[in-house]
């Protein structure tokens, strides 16, 4: 493999690096041919000589590879759906906040090799976590190949899609919203009733969706029933940065 601008081989780097190195790859459950291609991936731009030395353009291929690796593995379990159903659901399944969890569920934020200013908050932000999530994908594909990268995405979202199956595909969206809430908040949505119009044999009402306080796009239904069913698709699309299917 040709070297990475800013990289530097082990016997250049300090301790405390090369133990995060050996605790990375022994959580993400590969083990690295190439180390400054993984030296890459965990170098946050806050602590790199220059913006080439940091994880940003593997973050760059790295997202273009979950993304192809999504796309052809929802392709083929998905056979009769058409391209707006795939589309939702991998937006769900390669969305920044699924891709910060799957950082977390490793722990990474011990791995990130970040400046001092960061370095003082306990706090990691879930952007970078996200980002290493996409910059590790590209490094091991880099490194190892496909199928390795395949293996280390697939751990992560076969167990995603299931969930969003479960969910959403079934047109249960209040489903699929519990789902990410108690998954994502730890919480359970409620659904507020903000406003009825109509005569008692046909009213509509208008309800939003709420979890911890935040309220979200609010959506009318022909009972109570149905808009919430609208609300937590409206909920779902903002959690996931999609456009508003019940726009008011």
């Amino acid at each position: 493999m040709t070297e990475s601008a800013g990289s530097a081989p082990d016997a250049e780097l300090p301790v405390d690096e090369l133990s995060k190195l050996d605790l990375c790859q022994e959580r993400i459950g590969y083990t690295f041919r190439d180390r400054k291609l993984l030296l890459g991936a965990l170098t946050h731009a806050s602590s790199a000589d220059s913006r080439l030395a940091s994880n940003e353009r593997l973050e760059f291929l790295g997202d273009a590879i979950l993304g192809a690796v999504v796309c052809e593995f929802l392709f083929h379990k998905f056979p009769n759906f058409l391209e707006g159903d795939l589309t939702r659901i991998k937006s769900v399944v390669v969305s920044r906040r699924s891709c910060a969890r799957f950082s977390k569920q490793m722990g990474l934020e011990e791995c990130l090799i970040v400046g001092k200013g960061m370095a003082a908050n306990p706090e990691v932000p879930d952007s970078l976590m996200a980002d290493v999530f996409e910059s590790l994908s590209a490094a091991i594909y880099l490194d190892g190949g496909s199928e390795p990268a395949r293996d280390f995405i697939f751990r992560y979202v076969e167990p995603e899609v299931a969930g969003v199956e479960a969910g959403e595909l079934g047109g249960n969206h209040k489903s699929a919203l519990q789902q990410m809430a108690q998954r994502d908040f730890a919480t359970t949505p409620t659904y507020l009733l903000i406003e009825e119009q109509g005569p008692d044999h046909a009213k509509s009402f208008r309800v939003a969706a709420q979890i911890k306080g935040r309220k979200y796009h609010a959506a009318w239904g022909r009972n109570k029933k149905e808009a919430e069913q609208h609300a937590a698709h409206n909920a779902l699309a903002e959690l996931t940065d999609q456009p508003i299917p019940y726009v008011e």
